[in-house]
This record gives C-alpha cells, structure tokens and sequence, in this order.
C-alpha cells in the first residue's frame, strides 16, 4: 500500500511538473534576446509540449498584428523625477512615440517584438535635449494582450538593421516639417543620444509592462484596426544604487498611417489645384498689362516676394516627396505645378515688368543688356538662397518670418501712392491671390486634422487672414477710387491737370490719335492738354496712356493722370 501510495504520488508530482512547464516556458521568451536565441536549441522540445498542450485553448483568441507606430503621453508615476543615471526631465509629462514591429514566433501565442520608444519634450536644467530614444525587444502574448518588452543597448559603432523600417515611417520624417521645423533631424537626434542611452544600460535594467486593447470601431475612421497601449516603464539599477529613473506610465494609440497617407494626398492636391488656379490669375494680370505702360506699374518687388514663396513651396513639397517614397508622386506633382508657376509665369512677368520700367534702354547693346539681367538674377537668387539661411537661422520666430513674406501686397500699394499709378493691378488678380496664398497657411496652423500634425493657432490664422485682408482692401480702394485715396491732400504733392484750359481753343485743333476734331465748345472734361500743350480728346489720351507715358505728338514723357 505504501509503495503504490508512492507510485500515485510519484504521478501526480510528475503531472504538476510538467503541466507547470507547459505553462513557464512561454514566459522565457520575455528574457534578453541574446539569451534566448543562445538557449534556443535546447528549448524547441519542451516550446513543442506547450503548442501541443494549449492548442485548442488558445485557438479561440485572435492573433492582433500590433506593429505600428503609437503616439500617446508619458508622465511620471511620482511627482518628482529621481534620475540618476537618465536625463534629468525637466518636466513630468510630454509627447511620446512608440514604433513596433511584431513577426511570429514557433511558440504559439508569442510574437517577438522589436521597436523604439521616443521620448519628446525632454528638458534638462542645462541643454535641450529635444527628445531621447531607447531601443525595445521583448515578447508579445497575444491571447492575454500583455506585452512585455526590455531595453536593448545599441553601441554608437553598432549597425542597426532595424533603422530602415524606423527612417522610412512618413509620420517621424513629416515632424521635421511640423514641430520641429528647420531643426536638426530625429535621425541626428537619436545618434547624439546613443551615448548617453547605452552608458545608462550599462548600469540599468529597463522593463516596459503594457496591456494591449482594441479601439473600437465607431473611434476608428480607417479600415485597419487600431490599438491602445497602456503600461509602466521601470529603470532599476542593476548595482543596486537607487532607480536609473523613477516609473514612467505610458498611454499611446496606434496611428492610422493609410488616413495619414489621404491627408498627405489630400493636401497634394490642394496644392496642386491652387497652382493652377494661380496660373489662370497671372495670365488674366498680364493680358490686363499687357502693354509696356500697364507693365511698368506694376511692382517688381511684389511679384519677386510671390516668386520667392512659390520656390520655397516647390523645395518643400519635393524634399518631403524624398523623405516619404510612398508619397513621392503626390509631392512631386504639387511641387512642379509650383516650380511651373515659380519659374515660368513668375519669371517671365518679372522679366516683363523689368523691361518696361526702362523704356529708354531698349536701343542699347545685347552685351548691357545681358549683363544688367545677370545682375537682376543674381540678386533674385542671392535672395532666395539668403531667405533660406534666415528661417534656418530664425527658425523660432516662424509666425513673424511669415507674416513679412505674406506683405507682398504693400509694395504694390506704395509704388501705387509715389508714381500715382491708375488700375496696375485687375481686381480678380487681387482677390485670387489674397484666397489662393492664405490657403495652405491656413490649412497648416488652422485645420485640426492637418497631415503635419502642427497644432492649431486660432489667433495667428485670425491675424494673418486680416492682415491679408487689409491689403487687399486698400488695393481694391486704389484701383476704384483713385491710388492717393486714403491720403489727406494736405500732405500730397502738387499734382498736373490734363484739364485745364486750352490757350488756342480759337483754332481748329484735330485730335492727331483720332484724326477727329475737338469741340471745344463742349465741357472741359472732354478734352485734355499734355504740359507740351498738345490737345487731345480724353478717351483718346486715357487709352493712348495706357500703352505709352508719351506725348503722341511731340514723344515727351507724360506724368501720370
């Protein structure tokens, strides 16, 4: 009796054992990688037991594909941050990003992950470090949605095979364009802090503990699923000296990268739309001024500015075409519909305006002429060159920098007030430009959903979208009711009348454009005489004005009406 008691016993412990195994050894996997890849051969047997074992159980669970890149919050468990060994956070919460990338395992249940973690808003009493990385690798147990992941050093001399799929994600290489405009890239970001990152896993062991949930379908305007991960990141010290950091909680969703992708399209052909409507407006402005008098009132600076802003929207569109691969053929269609209006439309108009306002050089020699345009596209290049050294420079003062470029309707006005110019701009000219430019400032700093992930500045679109409009106001003011409208008489100088009274109205004077005679019977306002005191009829005169600022008789310049 003794000895088959023993027998049961002896089974039953046997049973316990093994059920125990079948149930720890998926938990191995939650080990370093090196460790266990190192201690792979010897496990396949008993991982096998456990796919035999629980088969059935786990086959009612979905197996969740969670790779993908999670933004969220990180804040700290504690009030104050204890670091010792990590950056010193200057805050207690910021911007977090995880990037994942999950493949199956032979162990059923378990996926093995690799990723990143980016911690954003990382300040320091000394320096501003921006954002600090650490790299990931654990294990994810899709029947219970845990996952479980530990810090992997990465020496500064360590290729990393991963960084391709990291670099290659369009929502990190876009932030560049957003939030962290002009400033130095995330990829030598992460390389400055490699460093201080593996000198801080020398000594400390970092855990993440996350559980993993499904966003449901009414929250997610995709067609993929989308997730929420949701867990504490520790940093013992693996010497036993304190915490490397105190406890971090994360909380981060899974980012819909094909409704990111339709944005992005999306914005492309906003771009790509304005462009064209942009190029139907300048055509309507150079048939309104057409004539080398109509040229020659227009301003060059103002044209140039625009010119300018379209070849920094062209370089901008393309270089994120470049970045983002997968997005290369919208961008690049945004960006030549802008290098067409920039560098065809633009440019010629410049170069029109440029020729009219130096009517009595035309007869000089090919070589002046080509030197003096070399000095004129030297000085434009110079400009757009120097423009991009002072936003670099000056990339915290964005919103001011902006704000002077979009004045390019004031030297317009100004030109219009000292040469006392009459209608040199067509009013759908300057209603569809002043629409067309606001848009995509608008669309960037004012729409929530924007692809560049740019917080909204309600006021900021507020004042420029005035500021605009007050340039456009006073333009339109100009052109009906006179270029000096807005300006007391008191302080105007003495202007010419093309109405006074003609000395020989007793003879019979023809009109030399109309080849008609002139009644002079009629009312003053029918006739105008130029300071030659040549007579002509008004309308006649208006319209010969508008093509030359030249006596028709005598080829004096005419000043302006």
């Amino acid at each position: 009796m003794v000895r088959r008691g023993g027998g049961k016993g002896l089974l039953w412990g046997t049973a316990v054992v093994l059920l125990l195994l079948g149930f720890v050894r998926p938990f191995v996997a939650l080990r370093p990688l090196k460790e266990r890849v190192s201690s792979a051969a010897d496990s396949w047997g008993e991982e096998q037991l456990f796919i035999r074992r629980d088969e059935n159980e786990l086959i009612s669970y979905s197996a969740w594909n969670i790779t993908g890149t999670y933004r969220g919050r990180w804040s700290f468990l504690d009030a104050t941050n204890g670091s010792t060994r990590f950056l010193d956070f200057g805050k207690s919460s910021g911007v977090s990003v995880v990037e994942l990338v999950s493949s199956p395992t032979r162990i059923h249940g378990v996926h093995y992950i690799q990723g990143a973690v980016t911690f954003h808003d990382v300040f320091d009493n000394e320096h501003d470090h921006g954002v600090a990385q650490m790299r990931l690798e654990g294990v994810y147990i899709w029947p219970f949605q845990k996952l479980r992941m530990v810090a992997n050093s990465v020496a500064n001399d360590e290729s990393i095979q991963e960084e391709d799929y990291f670099f290659s994600n369009p929502y990190n290489l876009l932030g560049v364009f957003s939030s962290q405009v002009f400033q130095e890239s995330t990829r030598d970001k992460i390389r400055r802090n490699k460093s201080l990152t593996y000198d801080m896993e020398k000594h400390c062991h970092v855990e993440i503990a996350a559980q993993v949930s499904r966003i449901s379908s009414n929250q997610n305007d995709g067609n993929h699923d989308l997730y929420h991960l949701e867990g504490l990141m520790e940093g013992p010290a693996t010497d036993g000296d304190g915490e490397c950091f105190s406890s971090i909680l994360l909380n981060a969703t899974s980012v819909n990268i094909e409704a990111y992708y339709n944005k992005a399209v999306n914005y492309t052909l906003m771009v790509t739309f304005i462009s064209f409507l942009q190029v139907l407006l300048l055509i309507r402005q150079m048939e309104h001024s057409n004539t080398q008098s109509g040229a020659a009132k227009v301003s060059i600076i103002m044209i140039g500015q625009q010119a300018v802003m379209d070849a920094y929207l062209c370089l901008l569109n393309l270089t994120a075409g470049i970045l983002v691969e997968s997005l290369f053929n919208a961008f690049a269609t945004a960006a030549f519909f802008k290098f067409v209006v920039f560098s065809i439309f633009e440019m010629r108009y410049l170069l029109a305006i440029w020729k009219a306002s130096r009517p009595m050089h035309n007869g000089e020699s090919w070589e002046t002429m080509r030197r003096e345009l070399s000095v004129l596209y030297s000085r434009f290049y110079g400009i757009l060159l120097g423009g991009i050294l002072v936003l670099y420079q000056m990339h915290n003062f964005l919103r001011p920098i902006l704000l002077i470029m979009y004045s390019f309707w004031i030297p317009q006005i100004v030109t219009n007030v000292i040469r006392d110019t009459r209608k040199p701009l067509h009013p759908h000219y300057i209603v569809g430009m002043t629409l067309t430019r606001l848009a995509i400032p608008l669309y960037i700093f004012g729409c929530p959903s924007n692809f560049l992930r740019i917080e909204v500045d309600e006021y900021w679109c507020i004042y420029l979208g005035v500021f605009m409009g007050l340039q456009a106001s006073v333009l339109l003011l100009q052109h009906y009711l006179g270029s000096r409208c807005f300006i007391p008489r008191q302080i105007l100088p003495e202007k010419y009348c093309y109405y006074r009274k003609f000395e020989n109205a007793s003879q019979e004077t023809d009109c030399v454009i109309c080849m008609t005679a002139i009644d002079f019977t009629q009312h003053s306002n029918g006739y105008m005489v130029t300071p030659c005191d040549h007579c002509f009829h008004s309308g006649c005169l208006q319209r010969w004005m508008d093509i030359k600022m030249e006596c028709p008789t005598c080829r004096r310049s005419l000043p302006p009406a």
